[in-house]
């Protein structure tokens, strides 16, 4: 009898296992989800050749009075995908989301939140985690918000579009925060505090990578300033045997040499890195393919990003660059939402003197994607990085002037959300007058004296200058210079600097003898 039940049993598990394996959910349709509130939301994946499908969602346990239970239909196609769209619905929860076919076979996503989604995307300060973040231990102890959820997308490297981001959403506490974004975490936590909706944030994400990765090939084929990227990596293709080898025999000596060091008690010298080539993360597309690709049919609020520091050195190439990235992901998903920024934080030694920075010139790309793009916001960091790490502990400023700019431009809140923008400059005999857009109420200096302004003559040899504030203008000289020409504020790597407004946001720098484009 024992062995028939135990027969009777497997069976019954067996057959279970069977009647659900027509009907396949991609990894965000998981339990502990969220589903974006506002506007249709997609449901898709994979049935039986021309099945019929109903997709139910429905209030949880009766955990939520008064909510109607939502129920659409599909037929699989003859290779078996299918897709349906639940109409616009209201924050709240939990629900439970089943797809079941008519044969009977069925699977259910349990603890399904409505609200908002956002996707937090660029790299190492994107990626930068809770735990090695300012103030770690007691930000991860009080991360007790059950109605934020976080979902990790893996790390893929792809030559074409992936389905399947392959994640699990997880409800934010103190055990599963610690290793998850820190400025997606900060950011979530001041939208939660603020709208009391849930908050579902999908990190894609990858130190070290360029912006070209994230990017979709046609995309960086339309433009040959950004067809270049892909010119360059085809060579990096076709060098890539030559350079493995080489690496793989000084890979070989290295070892030896380590073995040996290790002996004498001497520092061990350093492991070559490999070579790029196939697979590496700075494949152009690569990481829109494998990590961003598969999201597009998921309904967002918006994306936040911080990125560009690898390419840096490039600003030119990147005004063309961060806007087309905007404009592709937003094709991609077929909607115009919200993207927003993180201009670079100040970085490595001051300079005592004015000069030129590749740093600088790339906040000043980022500035001018900023007032090209529809609906983008910029968070200014030029006041929160560290001279000797490139990895700002201070993430919390930074989730939450993203949150202000999200206030404002996704949900149309009208508070400040930006520091002082440059718009115009006015000469005055032996001054320059500089004008400016969010002001705020009004500007300030952090100290009291006004720093990081720098003025030139038409020789184009900028001397630090004098600067005080004028109403809502910025008056700049300098006795070394009687017919000045341009002003710089804030142009460098790691910049002395402290014009805000006076709701505490940072101006952001910039020059006004920016080259024409």
């Amino acid at each position: 009898m024992r062995v028939k039940w135990a027969a009777a049993l497997l069976i019954c598990v067996f057959a279970r296992s069977v009647v659900n394996a027509d009907i396949k959910l991609p990894s965000l349709f998981s339990d502990r989800m969220v589903l974006q509130r506002g506007t249709n939301v997609a449901v898709w994946g994979e049935a039986s050749p021309n099945e019929r499908l109903t997709i139910r969602l429905s209030p949880q346990d009766n955990a939520s009075e008064g909510k109607q239970a939502v129920e659409v239909r599909c037929t699989a196609s003859a290779n078996g995908a299918w897709k349906a769209y639940l109409p616009p619905m209201q924050s709240g929860g939990p629900y439970e989301l089943t797809v079941s076919s008519d044969d009977g076979s069925s699977v259910r996503v349990r603890d399904v939140m409505i609200g908002d989604v956002w996707i937090c995307s660029g790299q190492s300060n994107m990626e930068w985690s809770v735990a090695n973040s300012a103030n770690a231990e007691q930000e991860i102890a009080n991360a007790n918000y059950p109605n934020i959820r976080l979902f990790m997308v893996r790390k893929v490297v792809s030559d074409v579009p992936v389905d399947d981001p392959k994640g699990e959403w997880k409800a934010c506490s103190p055990e599963t925060v610690r290793n998850f974004s820190a400025v997606g975490y900060f950011f979530a936590r001041e939208l939660y505090q603020h709208l009391k909706v849930p908050i579902g944030m999908i990190q894609a994400a990858w130190g070290g990578t360029p912006a070209e990765s994230w990017t979709s090939t046609p995309t960086l084929e339309l433009e040959p300033e950004l067809r270049v990227i892909l010119d360059n990596w085809k060579k990096v293709v076709e060098a890539y045997p030559e350079a493995l080898k080489r690496y793989e025999e000084r890979l070989k000596q290295w070892e030896e040499e380590a073995r040996k060091a290790k002996e004498e008690g001497k520092p061990i010298p350093r492991r070559p890195n490999p070579p790029m080539g196939p697979g590496h993360p700075w494949q152009p597309s690569g990481l829109f393919n494998g990590m961003i690709a598969p999201l597009t049919k998921f309904a967002i609020k918006g994306v936040i990003w911080y990125q560009g520091e690898s390419n840096t050195g490039r600003a030119a190439q990147y005004r063309k660059l961060f806007p087309a990235l905007i404009n592709d992901w937003r094709k991609a998903w077929g909607i115009d939402f919200p993207f927003l920024f993180v201009q670079l934080a100040n970085f490595m030694q001051r300079k005592p003197e004015p000069s030129e920075s590749a740093w600088a010139e790339l906040r000043e790309a980022q500035l001018l994607t900023l007032l090209k793009v529809p609906r983008t916001g910029m968070a200014v960091a030029i006041d929160i990085g560290e001279a000797n790490d490139i990895h700002p502990k201070n993430k919390q400023d930074v989730g939450k002037r993203l949150s202000l700019a999200a206030r404002a431009i996704a949900y149309g809140e009208s508070i400040v959300y930006s520091g002082p923008i440059y718009d115009r400059m006015v000469v005055e005999n032996s001054k320059i007058r500089i004008y400016f857009k969010h002001v705020g109420s009004g500007l300030v200096a952090k100290d009291e004296k006004l720093t990081g302004f720098a003025i030139s003559g038409e020789d184009g040899k900028f001397v630090w200058a004098e600067a005080e504030i004028d109403g809502d203008t910025v008056v700049v000289w300098s006795q070394k210079v009687d017919k000045p020409v341009a002003v710089r504020y804030a142009w460098a790597d790691n910049p002395d600097c402290n014009l805000y407004n006076k709701e505490g946001l940072p101006a952001s720098p910039f020059r006004t003898d920016m080259p024409i484009e």
